[in-house]
């Protein structure tokens, strides 16, 4: 199950991403991933998950971001299911 405090995380870097990020992101950096920490409003762009999650990390590392993979619904496929 996931935390009330993680959902708020996803949910405001969600936000972030539709209202300021997505139109640029997509024009030019499409299926790359970016990390968002809704806290301060800084992204990481990376060319895998993992590289974003790190810069998120070292800029943060008290803090939770949310990966969303530029261009999809979302950012890790799981044969039929979608995360």
């Amino acid at each position: 199950m996931i935390s009330s405090h993680t959902s708020s995380v996803a949910e405001r870097a969600k936000a972030i991403y539709s209202r300021r990020l997505q139109a640029e992101l997509e024009a030019t950096h499409p299926d790359d991933y970016v990390a968002i920490e809704p806290e301060s409003d800084e992204h990481f762009l990376a060319n895998s998950f993992a590289a974003a999650v790190a810069a998120a990390r070292a800029a943060h590392p008290d803090c939770i971001s949310f990966v969303i993979r530029i261009g999809h619904p979302a950012a890790i496929h799981l044969g039929g299911l979608t995360i």
